[in-house]
């Protein structure tokens, strides 16, 4: 079993075989079903995470294991059956379009870039897919995450997850990362087009709320970017659509635990919008580049029955990104950005390749 201290063994070497570029992009991860016995072993393993609930481990992990497990697998289970696309988890689903998608865009542009896609906790795992696309050549690949904004509990923990795979490879390719692009203009841009098409078909709201994934509060005076990252897309936002700033409003939602998490929480400020006389809201979840359980169960139907419940008249979801042309475009331009200066439009021709085998063998390598 690979240790920090023994890397594995890597495949024999094949000479002549063409390196590659690779990009690969990272999401958070989903169980494999809708299922109380797929949903434990995922949530064990982002619950125990460190990055993700900053609690030490002798106290955390009783609780996770004796307590949280056995009582929120079921519920989340029966949440995930509510969005469950045919064809699986919509994150998955989503996450795997893009990567397709982009390598397709990529190689329009002229670039020969492979692309795969990884997630955070679950399937494919971030290590698998490392170890797939090192086996077969690659040795430049970035690491593409799929949080437009900063933030040490998911970005710093896909980090992590590739810094252990390393431990475990002898021969490490060179590695990019992209750690943020939350005000980068093709991904406003994007945005801003699922806004005004949804606005097109279905008119304006009288408030827009731009929902994003909460943390702790404590991690923001700690140091961590992600609130002011979130604020400042908000704003670009609004100023791209054309909105004042009491046009919409910003919060923050999935609170977990007793600690004080980041404020206004999204389903009090829906409640107090439907108070305050606001008949119609659309929301928007811009951290969320795939639509997933927090988007499609968490708002679109929970934040729904919410400010309808306290009076609000319509309520709208406009969905993520997700395989939008215009996202994949402005997902290729940030790949770009990134992988400057790699050879991503040349390589070594076959005849070199081969005269590289002809040497090798020469020299008493085995193939």
């Amino acid at each position: 079993m690979p240790t920090a201290s023994r890397p594995t063994v890597a495949p024999a070497h094949t000479h002549g075989q063409a390196p590659f570029t690779a990009v690969l992009l990272c999401n958070l991860g989903t169980p494999e079903a809708p299922t109380a016995a797929a949903v434990r072993p995922y949530l064990a393993e982002f619950l125990a995470d460190p990055r993700v609930v900053e609690i030490p481990r002798v106290l955390w992990l009783p609780i996770l294991y004796g307590l949280i497990l056995p009582l929120r697998s079921a519920k989340s289970a029966a949440k995930y059956a509510t969005i469950w696309m045919p064809e699986g988890s919509p994150l998955k689903v989503w996450t795997e379009r893009q990567a397709k998608r982009l390598q397709g865009w990529l190689g329009e542009q002229g670039h020969r870039v492979r692309v795969a896609y990884a997630m955070r906790y679950g399937q494919p795992s971030i290590a698998t897919q490392l170890d797939a696309l090192a086996d077969a050549g690659a040795n430049r690949i970035l690491v593409l995450t799929a949080y437009p904004q900063y933030s040490g509990t998911t970005v710093a923990s896909v980090i992590d997850a590739v810094s252990q795979w390393t431990r475990t490879r002898r021969h490490v390719p060179e590695l990019r990362f992209v750690n943020r692009y939350h005000d980068d203009r093709g991904y406003i841009q994007a945005l801003a087009h699922g806004v005004q098409r949804h606005w097109r078909e279905h008119g304006r709201p009288d408030h827009l709320v731009m929902s994003f994934h909460g943390v702790p509060e404590r991690t923001l005076h700690l140091g961590d970017p992600y609130h002011c990252e979130c604020r400042k897309t908000a704003r670009l936002l609004a100023e791209t659509v054309g909105l004042e700033p009491g046009g919409y409003t910003v919060s923050f939602q999935s609170r977990f635990g007793k600690a004080k998490w980041l404020e206004p929480a999204t389903e009090p400020t829906l409640k107090a919008l439907a108070r305050d006389g606001k008949r119609r809201v659309d929301v928007l979840c811009p951290g969320f580049t795939s639509d997933c359980l927090e988007t499609l169960e968490e708002i679109a139907i929970e934040g729904r029955q919410a400010f309808l419940a306290a009076g609000g008249q319509e309520f709208h979801y406009i969905p993520c990104l997700n395989d939008q042309t215009e996202w994949i475009h402005a997902l290729g331009a940030i790949a770009l950005n990134h992988l400057a200066g790699w050879p991503t439009q040349s390589g070594p021709d076959a005849r070199e390749l081969a005269t590289q085998k002809e040497r090798a063998v020469a020299l008493g390598a085995a193939r």
